[in-house]
C-alpha cells in the first residue's frame, strides 16, 4: 500500500510492516497505525510514520546504540499489553527531540516505544522510579 510520509514523500509499504499502538501514542491516541522507515543509510535513525496522517513522523533510535548502560524493567502489564513472550522479541526505540545543531538533540528515555516484533503491537511506556529524563542529552553519557 502507498502512504504519504513526513520525510520521505510517498513510498509504497506492506502491510505486514505496521505497528498497531491500540492506545495511540500519548497526545496522540487517534494515531494507531505507524510503520518505521529509515532515515539515514546507515540505519541508526528511523522515522515512526504515522500510515494515515502524512505530517505525523517522529524520529526514533535505539537508545542501546548511544547509550550502553539504559537499563529498566518493562511492568507486568506492558507484558500484557504487548503479548510479549520473550524479551528478544522487542524492540525497542526512544523518540528524539532534533535540534538545529543535532547534537544538542534529546531523547525521551523516560517513555521508550516498545514494539513486539512477533505480533506487531507498539506501545509508548512510561518508566516510574526511574532517573530517566525525557529530555536526555543523546551524545553524552547518562547515568541512572
Amino acid at each position: 500500500m502507498n502512504i504519504e510520509t513526513k520525510y520521505h514523500g510517498q513510498v509504497e509499504i506492506n502491510e505486514e510492516d505496521i505497528i498497531q499502538f491500540e492506545q495511540g501514542i500519548p497526545g496522540f491516541e487517534d494515531e494507531q497505525q505507524f510503520t518505521i522507515l529509515p532515515l539515514d543509510d546507515e540505519k541508526v535513525f528511523y522515522i515512526l510514520q504515522s500510515v494515515k496522517t502524512a505530517p505525523l513522523g517522529f524520529v526514533i533510535t535505539n537508545p542501546f546504540h548511544f547509550l550502553k548502560e539504559y537499563d529498566f524493567k518493562i511492568e507486568e502489564n506492558y507484558v500484557e499489553q504487548l503479548q510479549l513472550e520473550n524479551a528478544k522479541d522487542a524492540a525497542v526505540y526512544v523518540i528524539l527531540t532534533v535540534a538545529e545543531n543535532f547534537n544538542d538533540s534529546t531523547a525521551n528515555l523516560q517513555a521508550p516505544v516498545i514494539i513486539n516484533l512477533k505480533n506487531h503491537k507498539g506501545k509508548q511506556i512510561i518508566l516510574t522510579n526511574t532517573n530517566y529524563q525525557t529530555k536526555q542529552k543523546l551524545f553524552q553519557p547518562t547515568t541512572k
